[in-house]
């Protein structure tokens, strides 16, 4: 079986070019081309190609919007952002929809098939500047959250253990030997200075950031 794809960008040119030397590779198949993320919603809709190649930028609806649809409609389907776009407000967006690649337009033709069939064997594809951009988010966003945690007093720090643990407050309040009134106090500071909005994902950020075993 080949490789089925669906070519999405607002530029006919752009498109008319990919899909003919795309359709030079025995194991590529082109189903179909939309002319904006709102086409190419609908297209993967109808045809569900194994790949949707995606530009960012287009009318009526832009690459990373069509992206965030296809991926929670079809999770199965994979997409690679091809983009002139390079810089973190694009890239980081465009990854947290969902796409599984993102290159650039510049791209050799060669190293675009590989990718794409990297991609389809499961591996994620990205342009040098879009892996710096998304090791700086990361490390930003873990900066952020430690930052947080130093925040909380060693009191607020062991009733957070005890949530992520899914104790009740008077469970907390027994196993800190504190009143209960004073575990409310305690959850409703650490809740503030977390910037979560319950327990639950208190008890979330505490598992990530590893604070239980």
């Amino acid at each position: 079986m080949g490789i089925r794809i669906l070519i999405a960008d607002d530029h006919h040119v752009v498109r008319r070019g990919l899909a003919f030397f795309l359709k030079t590779q025995k194991d590529i198949e082109i189903i179909g081309e939309a002319g904006n993320g709102r086409e190419a919603v609908e297209l993967t809709r109808t045809l569900k190609p194994d790949l949707v190649l995606m530009d960012l930028v287009m009318p009526e609806m832009d690459g990373i919007q069509a992206t965030k649809i296809i991926k929670s409609e079809m999770p199965e389907i994979k997409i690679m952002m091809l983009t002139s776009f390079s810089d973190q407000d694009h890239v980081i967006p465009a990854l947290e929809a969902g796409a599984s690649g993102y290159q650039l337009k510049d791209i050799e033709p060669d190293e675009l098939i590989d990718c794409i069939r990297k991609i389809m064997s499961g591996e994620n594809q990205l342009h040098p500047k879009a892996t710096s951009h998304l090791l700086a988010n990361l490390s930003k966003k873990e900066n952020n959250e430690r930052n947080l945690i130093e925040q909380l007093t060693k009191r607020e720090l062991d009733v957070l253990k005890e949530i992520a643990r899914g104790k009740s407050n008077k469970e907390i309040a027994s196993t800190l030997f504190i009143t209960e009134k004073t575990v409310k106090t305690h959850v409703s500071n650490l809740l503030a200075k977390l910037e979560v909005a319950d327990r639950t994902q208190a008890a979330l950020f505490a598992v990530k950031n590893q604070l239980v075993e």
